[in-house]
């Protein structure tokens, strides 16, 4: 039996990478859509259609159909996986693909559902789920299948999964509704409620990585200019924001994901914590990107903290070690089947 067709999707909130076996990485693009609003017709999917957020006239809105990891809009990102996996395919269309697919580990079953559905519904043969902490784990080369523990702190654009690992399972975990977005949420409402400038999502997400930190010593001097709509005046106005203001504004984000980590390690059986002690915490994910997040958990954890090789593609990498890997993670009922 020919495998070829295998996939594994890492379907984000701010992005899906597809893998295609034998070939890797064949699509990194954004999770957004633009639609004509009168007809429903696609105009366009990924990178081209976030190009689009904020600047499109009223006939057409451009949207991102995953909302803090799970689906918010089930037709449109039917329609997208279609869109992503038929590009992925392309020569190979008479082969229906088997796919398997990161979620996040805190969703419900009717959310896992929709996402087999979808996938199904968009021309997989067959669709199986895993969690993202494992997937992450897979793809960071952590040897998961050994009576030891590992940690992984997964920051996708909509969720932080954090999770213990050990013989192939998932020991303890907690996902949070924290990411990306919300690191932008909080700058635009930094500039709207201290400087009385509008900002959009893409000035957010550039200002993000350009001056954003988790450990502002020594950046004081780091600043970007910022242009956005004077709220008081309606004009165009450029101000200059320093890294020292951008964590001001993501504080509360980055202590949110500190303390979830030690929720997780708190539940940790004491045998697996001594292994995290001596292995340390993996960061997988595009929030592991963020400016001394790293060395901020690690101090407050005491703990090594360690940002993963190709963090952003750790979760797609794993689910195609996955599908590889079957009946292994179906004996620990991690791998979840769809019809």
């Amino acid at each position: 039996m020919v495998f070829s067709e295998d996939i594994g999707i890492d379907l984000g909130t701010a992005s899906i990478l597809v893998y295609v076996k034998n070939k890797g990485i064949v699509l990194n693009e954004s999770s957004v859509v633009a639609i004509e609003k009168r007809t429903g017709r696609i105009i366009a999917v990924g990178e081209e259609a976030r190009r689009m957020l904020g600047r499109t006239p009223g006939t057409i809105t451009a949207i991102r159909p995953m909302r803090e990891g799970v689906i918010a809009d089930y037709d449109v990102t039917e329609r997208m996986l279609k869109y992503f996996i038929g590009k992925a395919m392309r020569a190979r269309k008479l082969f229906k693909p088997r796919v398997m697919i990161g979620i996040p580990s805190g969703v419900t079953g009717v959310e896992e559902r929709a996402v087999k559905q979808a996938a199904i519904s968009a021309g997989a043969k067959q669709a199986f789920l895993i969690e993202e902490p494992l997937a992450a784990a897979l793809g960071a080369g952590l040897v998961i299948s050994e009576p030891q523990g590992s940690m992984v702190v997964d920051i996708g654009g909509g969720t932080t999964d954090v999770a213990v690992l050990s013989l192939g399972s998932i020991v303890t975990s907690k996902s949070i509704r924290i990411g990306g977005d919300n690191f932008d949420a909080a700058l635009m409402r930094y500039m709207r409620r201290y400087h009385n400038l509008m900002i959009g999502v893409r000035t957010a997400e550039q200002m993000k990585i350009a001056i954003g930190t988790a450990c502002p010593q020594g950046r004081e001097d780091i600043t970007a200019e910022i242009r956005g709509r004077d709220l008081v005046t309606g004009l165009p106005r450029t101000i200059t924001v320093s890294s020292l203001e951008a964590f001001q504004a993501t504080k509360e984000e980055i202590e949110g994901i500190l303390g979830t980590v030690k929720e997780v390690l708190e539940k940790t059986p004491p045998e697996l914590s001594s292994d995290i002690m001596e292995k340390g915490i993996i960061l997988t994910g595009g929030g592991a990107l963020l400016h001394g997040l790293n060395k901020y958990l690690g101090e407050h954890t005491h703990l090594p903290v360690y940002i993963a090789e190709n963090p952003i593609q750790c979760v797609a990498l794993g689910t195609a070690k996955a599908l590889i890997n079957l009946d292994l993670l179906a004996k620990t009922d991690q791998a979840k089947p769809g019809s």
